[in-house]
């Protein structure tokens, strides 16, 4: 089974082009994910036909969950279609089916080179029933209010959270302190499983800069802490937004690169930024049996 794996901003993946929907891809993911015994990847993208857009991308975290939405996944898919002329390099535009919705892509090139994907990632949610997150009953009050400031207490201090859903759910914390500092991988795992959250979180937190720049790092769901996360960026960009910190276009600064993020503050977030090939592969094509 041939495979390619690609990275934007650090957030890296291996890329299957294939037709097959039987095939237990969740376990398979677990094994190619393996940074050890296996590819190495932060998610398994698959690349398959679809009837509603030009094609259909699933994405598969290293523990076998699937996710809905994956902005740096979907970049880097594109970036494969446009190297393997799998559509007209000249195309002004994509479509990609997903979990989340149909997704359309503008590339952004010089001369006969792509530069840059730029990515129509939806329209933030802000309700509670959209992140999901279950309210908690001293809090009821809040229900309806959009919960850009929801109070949660992890491990004895109480953070502030933006949450927001890109398709998938976002809770972001908002630090003065530069973000290096933040104790991501203890707090992280306790924030992504928290009770109010049913279906997990990815959290970010993240420190404004300037009104046109934001440093962040994240703890992804079914992942862990990954160099980058693109609806995480624009989860990241949309609160900050709502809060008054930033403008309507600001660059999100992670460990692994920039991703650019753009919002009316009503409509859909656009997202924009690298997209690189590491190399190709092949992997046998009976699937690693466990004890």
């Amino acid at each position: 089974m041939k495979f390619t794996k690609l990275q934007g901003a650090g957030n890296d993946f291996i890329l299957v082009e294939t037709s097959d929907t039987q095939r237990d891809w969740s376990r398979l993911a677990i094994t190619m994910c393996d940074r050890h015994f296996g590819i190495g990847a932060d998610g398994l993208l698959l690349l398959l036909p679809s009837d509603t857009a030009d094609f259909w991308m699933r994405e598969f975290n290293p523990d076998g969950s699937e996710s809905k939405a994956c902005g740096n996944g979907l970049r880097c898919l594109v970036k494969y279609v446009m190297d393997t002329k799998l559509t007209n390099t000249t195309v002004q535009e994509i479509l990609i089916e997903t979990k989340a919705g149909v997704r359309k892509f503008r590339p952004c090139r010089a001369g006969d080179k792509t530069t840059k994907i730029q990515v129509s990632m939806g329209i933030p949610k802000f309700k509670a029933e959209d992140i999901p997150v279950v309210i908690e009953p001293d809090k009821g009050d809040l229900a309806n209010r959009k919960l850009i400031n929801y109070p949660v207490t992890v491990a004895g201090r109480e953070l502030l959270l933006g949450l927001v859903s890109m398709g998938n759910p976002h809770a972001i914390y908002f630090w003065q302190n530069p973000v290096s500092e933040f104790p991501l991988s203890q707090l992280g795992p306790k924030i992504e499983r928290h009770k109010i959250f049913p279906n997990g979180v990815n959290f970010e937190v993240a420190r404004v800069v300037n009104r046109r720049q934001i440093e962040a790092r994240v703890w992804e769901r079914g992942v862990g802490e990954t160099l980058a996360c693109g609806s995480g960026a624009c989860a990241i960009a949309a609160a900050a937004q709502k809060n008054g910190y930033v403008d309507n276009k600001v660059d999100i600064k992670f460990p692994g690169g920039t991703l650019e993020v753009e919002w009316d503050g009503a409509g859909e977030v656009f997202l924009g930024g690298p997209a690189e090939t590491v190399f190709t592969g092949e992997w046998p094509n009976e699937d690693v049996k466990t004890d």
